[in-house]
């Protein structure tokens, strides 16, 4: 093996490359049609190879051509060497600069909604790298951190196209291990709440469910109070308590039985919109992501979930 601090000491590449080509067709004519030159420069790239390398590589007769001993050494070298180079550079044109994909959401959408998904886009996009930004602070997506963002509110987003994905709804849900069923039962269990980021009068909480549900007074055997809203869902699931959850970030819970929904009503939430800058709304990051996110819908309404509307 030669060092790497060695330099090469090649013959010139068009020498080697025409010589290899008259080798394999033991024909100047033919490699020169291969190699888009003629006869003649063939000829004359092989005798300055036979020159620069000192040994006769050829017996030329009239009408062929045939290897010395000394080009049957030479010729399965270069053209093993050959090959691996054409390999090498189908490889290379076969691939295709990976386009990145970034949507921000909220941690708990993130996590509950669109992970669960990411092997849908990667399986319809497979030129594609998804990138999932999970912030509860809105970005600035004329900054270039992301592509768009799922917002969840009123819909109202200044100098942002908005299309509303869907509404969600809240509901008391638990483990079916407490036997729930009516809201007097609320009084023997724990009732497990989240802070919400942006405290608001429409925002869904236990005091306004308990009024909407008649029972205002009721009060329940404890209180846990968490600072996110996936803690919630996970202190629901291990039989902690009863929460009340959105049903977008619970849907594989409901759908596996970990979680049931025993009482009524239901309050409602806000929408959940996919929001970018105008001037991308006919990019292909929105086009796709468009598409990604309209087979989540369809799942969701084959689970029984209800989307306000299609992207």
């Amino acid at each position: 093996m030669l060092s790497s601090k060695l330099q090469r000491r090649l013959p010139p590449l068009h020498a080697l490359r025409a010589f290899e080509a008259a080798a394999r067709h033991l024909s100047f004519k033919e490699a020169a049609r291969e190699l888009a030159v003629s006869p003649t420069a063939i000829s004359h790239h092989v005798r300055l190879l036979e020159s620069t390398l000192g040994v006769k590589l050829f017996e030329r007769r009239p009408r062929q051509i045939e290897l010395t001993a000394e080009g049957k050494d030479l010729y399965p070298v270069l053209r093993s060497g050959f090959d691996s180079f054409a390999q090498a550079v189908v490889r290379l044109k076969s691939r295709r600069v990976r386009t990145i994909v970034t949507l921000s959401a909220t941690v708990a959408f993130t996590a509950r909604w669109l992970v669960p998904r990411a092997p849908l886009f990667h399986r319809d996009n497979s030129r594609m790298d998804l990138k999932l930004h999970a912030s509860d602070d809105p970005i600035d997506l004329s900054s270039g951190v992301a592509d768009a963002a799922i917002r969840y509110g009123r819909g109202e987003y200044p100098r942002l196209k908005s299309e509303k994905l869907f509404e969600d709804s809240f509901a008391p849900v638990c483990s079916p291990r407490l036997r729930v069923r009516e809201v007097t039962d609320l009084t023997k269990h724990t009732l497990i709440h989240f802070e919400w980021r942006r405290p608001h009068r429409d925002n869904p909480t236990w005091s306004r469910w308990l009024q909407e549900a008649g029972c205002a007074r009721l009060s329940a055997k404890a209180d846990l109070i968490l600072t996110d809203e996936s803690q919630a869902i996970q202190a629901a699931v291990a039989g902690h308590g009863v929460a009340l959850l959105s049903s977008i970030l619970i849907g594989d819970e409901l759908a596996r039985g970990d979680l049931v929904r025993p009482l009524e009503p239901t309050l409602p939430g806000f929408n959940y919109s996919l929001v970018y800058p105008p001037e991308s709304e006919h990019s292909e990051p929105i086009a796709v992501l468009r598409a990604w996110i309209n087979k989540g819908l369809t799942q969701e309404t084959e689970r029984n979930f209800r989307p306000a509307s299609r992207v």
